[in-house]
């Protein structure tokens, strides 16, 4: 019964791939990364002759887990596993404030997209490189501050608590 209605409101939303326009027809696809993490180091800036600069840093981010025989997983050992990832911006803008802002230990949250490339090392050997590119930083915590506030003995037991309570 509502079937055959079905079907031809379908079809005007499906695009066919015909053998005549098989190389215009245009597919939506989606690449994009969201991390939150800690910058692993300073960034540098870095420029290929003829292209344009690229600020390069390295974002750290860590999942946890609660490992143990109990069902509930209330007991056992707390464990971390900690991803490395390369975070290039080449946004002229973005990519100034990145290399003038971004320092080691601070928490930022990144938006971007997955590159997979290859370049040539000193040995003129091929190499792989993932890297995200970031399209969009936000700067999470001031690292001057944050350490102040973790040097506060009083904060220490807070953070444990929330820790220990997450996991």
């Amino acid at each position: 019964m509502f079937r055959r209605p079905v079907v031809q409101v379908l079809r005007q939303f499906v695009r066919h791939e015909s053998e005549v326009a098989s190389s215009l027809v245009l597919e939506r696809s989606l690449n994009s990364v969201q991390l939150l993490g800690r910058v692993g180091q300073d960034p540098v800036m870095r420029q290929v002759k003829g292209k344009n600069p690229v600020t390069i840093f390295s974002l750290a981010t860590n999942e946890m887990w609660r490992s143990g025989e109990n069902e509930t997983y209330q007991m056992g050992d707390i464990s971390q596993k900690t991803t490395w990832h390369r975070i290039s911006v080449f946004r002229p803008s973005l990519r100034d404030v990145a290399y003038q802002y971004v320092k080691t230990g601070s928490r930022i949250y990144v938006e971007g997209k997955v590159d997979y490339g290859e370049y040539m090392d000193k040995n003129n050997v091929r190499r792989q490189a993932t890297t995200i590119i970031a399209d969009n930083i936000i700067f999470l915590s001031d690292q001057m501050k944050e350490k102040r506030r973790l040097d506060d003995p009083s904060l220490a037991a807070v953070w444990y608590s929330v820790i220990s309570k997450s996991c």
